[in-house]
């Protein structure tokens, strides 16, 4: 128990800050980076790509989509990671679309993850569990974003119209501000001419 406990921690404090890379919302170690890490401090690591005993294959299916099996052995530990065959937009590709290199990028991320169970680089994957729901990325928390502007649309308010009768209906129960703040308030969604602004407003003297 000591020992597994002495490795644990001499891993998981190595700083791997420089080597880290960024892809999408998420920070990772490449592959070669974490081997090289565990390598110098742990030569006699093993690596085991599991394969499936009935095809044969370096990766295993459900029947719909696929996963990958690694292990790590590091002082006769083994830690493994299974981990799914996914694209980039991180969702699992159904079998059929399944390529031979598609196998190899999620035997390498594998590879890097089950590393990672003995402590080196460990950290970035705090969390990692809140971000996958059955093997799919959940939407990234989106930037807020911008206020939809109001509409700006404005109709050409003409004497006799549809809406004239109305207007005048709003004219004359809020005489009470004013012509000007009347045909303020009917700019922000008519157009109106001078000619129409003349007829409001004998409108108004009218009533």
């Amino acid at each position: 128990m000591s020992v597994e406990k002495n490795y644990f921690e001499k891993l998981v404090d190595i700083n791997v800050k420089k080597q880290v890379e960024k892809k999408g919302n998420l920070d990772y170690l490449s592959w070669a980076n974490a081997w090289a890490f565990v390598k110098q401090v742990h030569p006699l690591t093993q690596r085991t790509v599991y394969e499936a005993p009935e095809t044969g294959l370096n990766w295993f299916t459900d029947g719909v989509t696929g996963y990958v099996k690694v292990g790590i052995t590091i002082e006769g530990l083994e830690h493994i990671d299974y981990l799914p065959i996914k694209d980039f937009r991180q969702k699992s590709i159904t079998v059929d679309k399944i390529t031979s290199m598609d196998v190899n990028t999620a035997i390498q991320r594998a590879t890097a993850k089950a590393i990672a169970m003995h402590g080196l680089g460990l950290s970035l994957y705090a969390g990692e569990d809140l971000l996958l729901t059955n093997n799919e990325v959940v939407a990234p928390i989106k930037a807020k974003e911008k206020p939809k502007a109001k509409d700006s649309t404005t109709f050409e308010l003409n004497i006799k119209d549809e809406n004239w009768d109305k207007v005048l209906k709003f004219v004359a129960k809020n005489k009470a501000l004013g012509m000007s703040k009347i045909i303020k308030t009917l700019e922000t969604k008519y157009k109106i001419k001078a000619t129409v602004k003349t007829e409001l407003i004998r409108s108004l003297d009218n009533d």
